[in-house]
């Protein structure tokens, strides 16, 4: 991810000369209208995907299923009676007169061709010349200037049912988004008393309790405290197997209640629930291009013009050097000028890397932008954060250690005290095993990032952290060797002993590692604050390329640049705390665990893995890849055919039949090409 990505929204000209935002602010007086009604003739993402999708409910959907099957219909017949005139003036040339089958074409002409005459000519009043309705109106009206009438009747025709077509296939790519957006939850029963009301869920605070029936979405995060039931969670982790939930239990808006009554009590308003953070990133990667996709929108932005400067070139030069009929070279140029329409590139890229974005969220995985399908598809290195990533980052206390004359209770409860004032894993296994914890009145508690915490009550000073912040008060800590992370407990300068807390590998992470050197994944590190023999012994077990241990939140950056040789274009980076704000920034890619993690890790990441699995890891890597080569497909599918059809235009070969072909049915293929990556499995 570039500089410019991660810091905020920029602008940049589509392919139709217009400027666009990344926040998708699309000026409807642009004027840029589909000839089915629609704001996407430009075919920029940015413009006009966020409005055909988040817009759209089912009544929507059936419209414009609606409108199409009119508007196939409507050509269909336009079609019938197209084919009959060719046939009878093939057949019957001596029984017909000529000037009938004249007016039978121009009336075709007027009644086909007039949405895109009317956008055509709106553009030209605008002063935009170089776009696909002006494009293929000049040609046609040409056309009938020298006397094509049949073939400009032709293309008109075939060239709206073509692009009916391409509106029907980009519509069904965006399904996958629309499923997502079907489970945005629009009603809540919120408990009152001994009644229940209904509210929209944006209006539940923190602490509500809300009532979801069988069958029901849920509406908001929060814990269960009454009920249990069958809860589908595919929406929000991918995952189809249903999972049981019951008091104390955590469930997430969007998700489904299957077949329980459950009471769930808020944590948190509306906006910071999952469901909610997932329909912010998926709108906002819509309108987040790749380095690709600005690449064929700067191509396209001069291809038009300089085929339609080539266009006149083969009209004008050759006639007036005494080579041929200026008929013959003005219907070579015609052909050029329906040829040049860059609709394949700047409608069907943008297409394959949305189709992107909605496999992955359909994986669990939220990407926020398209280019970090690009940036994930080159990688050769993955580094991850060890607690909470390759660990559940759920600690338990595996050992009290007490120095002589110290007992364990007095041991744990002096380390409670100062433990209290964190939330880090290791803290909160301290304080659970030791219970209710009450500080006396007048105590402070100061947390030293990276080393632990200090407790200070009148002339009581306690420490409580790993062997770097007893060195800060002239303490040595004596060497442990039982595998975990060492808690070590000083009291006004007297040694009292050391906790001992463990954390567990998760299953995934093995099978992480593995499926990732089958994708090509070069190296595969660990960095971690936690000590050597621990950082060891997991390294080991997951069989990792290498680990750097002991660090401090600042110090990851600089051991994530260690070894990715000083290159972090091809690195992404896996973790889950506050700490790793910064080294999910450094990293080309950042991934942050979304149900473990860290806010402050969701909001800078490029992309989020709403279950905390590092195998998903190797989905999204899975899925980028696949991404990238529908789109390249889809690239030189478009350049090439067009291409050869230009050379077969400038050399006589190919008339304006073919032309409608290079232009419409390569856009269609390029389309139908895309929506594969929807289906990415």
């Amino acid at each position: 991810m570039t500089d410019k990505e991660k810091n905020g929204p920029h602008t940049e000209e589509c392919a139709c000369g217009h400027e666009c935002c990344e926040e998708h602010h699309h000026s409807r007086e642009s004027g840029h209208h589909h000839v089915h009604g629609h704001d996407d003739a430009c075919g920029c993402a940015a413009c006009h995907e966020l409005d055909d999708i988040f817009s759209e409910n089912e009544e929507d959907e059936r419209e414009s299923q609606a409108e199409f099957r009119r508007e196939v219909t409507f050509l269909a017949a336009a079609g019938i009676l197209f084919a009959a005139a060719l046939v009878c003036e093939e057949l019957f040339p001596e029984v017909l007169p000529g000037p009938l089958f004249t007016v039978v074409f121009a009336a075709l002409y007027i009644i086909v061709g007039f949405p895109v005459l009317k956008t055509a000519f709106k553009a030209l009043a605008r002063g935009d010349i170089f776009n696909e309705f002006t494009l293929m109106a000049g040609a046609t009206l040409a056309a009938l200037a020298i006397g094509e009438m049949s073939e400009s009747v032709g293309v008109m025709l075939f060239y709206r049912l073509g692009e009916a077509f391409q509106e029907r296939a980009s519509s069904n790519s965006r399904r996958s988004i629309k499923a997502l957006l079907a489970q945005k939850p629009v009603t809540a029963r919120v408990v009152e008393g001994d009644k229940t009301v209904e509210k929209h869920p944006k209006e539940i605070v923190k602490g509500d309790l809300v009532r979801v029936m069988p069958g029901e979405l849920i509406p908001i995060d929060g814990h269960v405290v009454n009920g249990a039931a069958q809860v589908d969670m595919s929406a929000i982790s991918g995952e189809s197997l249903p999972v049981t939930v019951e008091p104390g239990s955590m469930v997430h808006g969007g998700t489904l209640s299957m077949d329980g009554l459950l009471t769930i009590e808020a944590a948190g308003p509306f906006e910071d629930s999952t469901i909610a953070r997932m329909l912010e990133m998926v709108q906002n990667a819509v309108a987040r291009k790749s380095p690709t996709e600005r690449f064929i929108t700067r191509f396209a932005k001069w291809y038009t013009p300089a085929v339609f400067f080539m266009a006149a070139a083969v009209m004008l030069l050759p006639p007036l050097a005494g080579y041929g009929q200026w008929r013959d070279w003005i219907y070579r140029g015609l052909v050029l000028l329906v040829i040049s329409c860059p609709c394949a590139l700047v409608i069907s890229i943008p297409l394959g890397y949305f189709g992107g974005i909605g496999a992955s969220s359909k994986n669990g995985i939220l990407v926020k932008g398209a280019s970090v399908l690009d940036a994930v598809g080159n990688v050769d290195t993955v580094v991850f954060d060890k607690t909470g990533t390759l660990t559940y980052g759920k600690f338990r206390l595996a050992a009290i250690l007490p120095a002589e004359g110290v007992s364990k209770e007095e041991l744990l409860h002096t380390a409670a005290l100062a433990e209290s004032g964190s939330n880090h894993p290791v803290a909160k296994a301290v304080t659970a095993a030791a219970g209710a914890v009450t500080l006396p009145e007048g105590a402070s508690v100061t947390q030293h990032p990276g080393k632990g915490m200090v407790f200070r009550c009148g002339e009581d000073t306690i420490v409580s952290g790993n062997a770097a912040i007893l060195a800060e008060f002239g303490a040595e800590a004596p060497a442990t060797e039982l595998p975990g992370t060492v808690v070590h407990v000083m009291k006004n300068g007297k040694y009292l002993g050391a906790l001992i807390a463990a954390d567990e590998l998760r299953p995934e992470s093995s099978e992480a590692v593995a499926e990732l050197r089958r994708r090509g994944i070069k190296g595969i590190y660990m960095l971690t604050g936690d000590r050597e023999e621990t950082a060891a012994a997991a390294a080991k077990e997951l069989s990792l390329d290498g680990y750097r241990s002991g660090l401090l939140p600042g110090d990851k950056v600089d051991a994530l640049k260690e070894l990715c040789g000083g290159d972090t274009k091809k690195t992404i980076y896996v973790g889950d705390g506050v700490n790793d704000g910064p080294v999910l920034v450094t990293s080309e890619t950042g991934i942050a665990m979304g149900g473990f993690g860290s806010q402050v890790a969701v909001e800078v990441a490029d992309a989020v893995i709403l279950d905390d699995s590092p195998l998903k890891v190797a989905d999204l890597l899975r899925i980028a890849k696949k991404t990238r080569t529908i789109v390249w497909e889809n690239v030189f599918l478009a350049l090439g055919v067009k291409l050869v059809f230009l050379i077969f235009g400038v050399a006589g070969l190919a008339g304006l039949w073919e032309a409608v072909f290079a232009d419409v049915g390569v856009a269609l293929m390029a389309i139908l090409n895309s929506t594969r990556t929807a289906r990415i499995k």
